[in-house]
């Protein structure tokens, strides 16, 4: 049975991913820092289905801070491989937390590389980039070869997560994978994430709870795709002969106006620009107008490519928010 260890495990991502590599007979082991709170609700899918061989699946407290852990954590395991999505994670609040962002984000993968490469060589590694690396972008679409130009803490840390994996593949033979996702949303995205703020704010304006939702920047665009299937592109990298860089993108482009024109739509509500209003704090100081990703390498070399359309996307959000909003307004304890 190969064993799997996923840093970020209470993510998006990683419930996702958990639940796919479960699906194939993966012992999945996950990392977990201790808060006060707890913090795996994403994984109740998991515990909730007696199909989902729970069994297989082991949480860790860690934090990627703390390189004794880390490498303790390694050797105990024995990864097979390594998925590592932890970071923090949120573009506009590592403003505000510049040094945290950098050291977690950052310096977290350099304590993660250096575990595997002390404690477990050849375990195969993975490595969560992003496409606000690309920033101010250099190129329309962007691609493998397109320039960085990070316009936030947060993608400054990306990038140098980036280069130092593909140093740790060119220096010490790591099979050592970037995967350059862009925007990738679902009903477990964050509530502070803009499309998750949106589909969360709709479900409880049409609920007739909430009066106004506050945003920054309507205009800007994303390419946006389904995390369930961007998880899938994680683990074909991981299964390729050869590490590599890989593009994960849908190849459209989409303004949060147009997201916001058919998650109302789906609510029955049309005129929904007076329930809009502009906030100033939610402007990045740096922002980032575009993002579209070519995935044509994926598309090749992974026989990879997106299925959820962006209008279905919505949709599906946009409904599970509702759904669940019923179910807390009926007493129901039911989470998504």
């Amino acid at each position: 049975m190969p064993k799997a260890l996923i840093t970020g495990i209470t993510g998006q991502d990683g419930s996702y991913l958990s639940e796919l590599l479960l699906g194939k007979g993966y012992e999945v082991h996950g990392l977990i820092r201790r808060a006060s709170t707890f913090n795996t609700e994403r994984l109740d899918p998991i515990y909730q289905d007696p199909h989902s061989k729970r069994a297989h699946l082991f949480l860790h407290y860690g934090d990627l801070s703390d390189s004794v852990s880390t490498f303790k954590l390694i050797d105990e395991i024995q990864p097979d491989e390594v998925y590592h999505l932890g970071a923090q994670s949120h573009v506009r609040v590592s403003f505000d937390i510049p040094e945290y962002t950098a050291d977690v984000t950052g310096t977290g993968t350099v304590r993660l590389l250096e575990a595997i490469r002390g404690a477990c060589p050849q375990a195969r590694f993975y490595q969560a980039s992003s496409s606000e690396m690309f920033g101010l972008v250099q190129e329309v679409p962007q691609r493998e070869t397109t320039p960085f130009y990070p316009r936030s803490p947060y993608g400054a840390a990306k990038v140098f997560s980036y280069w130092l994996t593909v140093n740790y593949r060119e220096s010490y033979n790591m099979h050592a994978s970037n995967g350059i996702l862009f925007n990738h949303e679902s009903p477990r995205r964050g509530e502070t994430f803009v499309t998750r703020k949106i589909t969360r704010a709709v479900a409880r304006i049409q609920a007739g709870i909430q009066d106004k939702l506050y945003l920054g920047n309507l205009d800007a665009k994303r390419d946006w795709g389904y995390a369930p299937e961007y998880v899938e592109a994680m683990w074909l990298m991981m299964q390729q002969e050869k590490p590599d860089d890989y593009v994960i993108a849908t190849g459209e482009t989409h303004t949060i106006r147009e997201f916001l024109d058919l998650s109302f739509a789906h609510a029955g509500i049309k005129d929904w620009e007076s329930l809009i209003e502009i906030d100033p704090r939610y402007y990045r100081p740096a922002e980032v107008e575009l993002l579209i990703g070519d995935a044509t390498k994926a598309k090749k070399q992974l026989n990879w490519s997106p299925k959820v359309t962006f209008a279905e996307l919505v949709r599906i959000m946009t409904e599970a928010d509702i759904a669940m909003l019923k179910h807390q307004m009926s007493g129901k304890d039911i989470r998504k």
